[in-house]
């Protein structure tokens, strides 16, 4: 099935396939189970309900590549709204935030409203959530995206830690230049998410099919693993958590010295069994209207969500 990952993130491109696909009526089933919602209220109740369950949050306010500084400042807008209403549900603490510095407007060029162009005005945004997030006992975690904005995202993770130095970051395995990158990030505090990447990356900077990927991922780990930071292990493949446990075990690193990440609707027995085991176990949450980009890289990254999309399809034509 890898090798439709690539055809179906072309196709998300297409503005057609775009308004086809969110115009279709049993999408938003689909999407109900890979999404909280597209309010506040509903990514609060929802990291109620996993704290319950003794499972943590990370949340992505969905939303990635503005061209707008209005829609960038609406973005760091939204986050902090949460983080007040985290706060004042008493929830706040633990709680991570995602954030897509091309939704905070990375990619904006530089303009009378943005001075010193994308890259300071989304460190800005950024920092703006930063201070909110500890100020209520929450955290943030950047995002990486595709391959040509690695650079500007580990400047301004630079940035951010500077002054608050566990912020984390996440790291895509498929990457070639990952394990020079991991060699500079697993000091003491730092925090890193490691994911196998769902961009559909170009051989000549990333490997390509799943056994090399897989290997690109192990070897990450080990480097993780043996560092002074802090691992958050973002892979919902059995073996590659069974992996992990067993790198940690190896490492010494007991139950609070890393964490499982597993996204919001996928393997939920999995995330209970983990949790049940006395794993720390977080779930990446993400709310919000804008959730197209995000949906169509679940169903390009795992043959399961893919065929639960076409069952739905063809549950909706039966029924037609």
């Amino acid at each position: 099935m890898f090798v439709l990952r690539k055809p179906i993130l072309m196709l998300a491109d297409s503005t057609v396939v775009r308004r086809m696909i969110t115009a279709f009526p049993p999408t938003r089933a689909v999407v109900n189970r890979f999404v909280a919602g597209e309010a506040t209220a509903d990514a609060v109740r929802t990291i109620g309900e996993l704290a319950a369950s003794r499972r943590l949050a990370t949340v992505d306010h969905l939303g990635e590549y503005t061209a707008d500084p209005s829609q960038a400042d609406a973005t760091a807008d939204a986050y902090i709204q949460l983080i007040e209403a985290l706060d004042a549900a008493g929830t706040a603490t633990g709680v991570e935030m995602s954030l897509k510095l091309s939704a905070f407007g990375a990619g904006l060029p530089a303009s009378e409203r943005v001075p010193g162009g994308g890259e300071a005005y989304a460190l800005a945004g950024a920092r703006r959530v930063t201070v909110a997030a500890y100020a209520a006992g929450a955290r943030i975690t950047v995002d990486m995206e595709d391959h040509t904005t690695v650079d500007a995202t580990l400047r301004t993770l630079k940035s951010l830690r500077a002054e608050y130095p566990d912020v984390g970051v996440a790291i895509q395995a498929m990457l070639y230049r990952t394990e020079s990158d991991l060699r500079e990030l697993v000091g003491q505090g730092s925090r890193v998410r490691l994911v196998k990447g769902a961009y559909d990356e170009p051989a000549d900077v990333a490997h390509q099919g799943t056994a090399a990927v897989d290997r690109a991922y192990v070897r990450a780990l080990k480097q993780l693993m043996a560092g002074d930071g802090y691992p958050m292990i973002g892979s919902h493949d059995p073996r590659m958590i069974a992996i992990a446990d067993r790198l940690a075990l190896r490492s010494r690193r007991g139950p609070a010295d890393y964490e499982h990440q597993m996204l919001y609707g996928i393997r939920v027995d999995e995330q209970q069994r983990l949790s049940d085991a006395g794993k720390q176990i977080r779930v990446y949450v993400p709310y919000g209207s804008d959730w197209y980009g995000y949906f169509t890289r679940r169903l390009a990254e795992r043959p399961a969500n893919l065929a639960f999309f076409l069952r739905a399809m063809v549950a909706h034509g039966e029924r037609r």
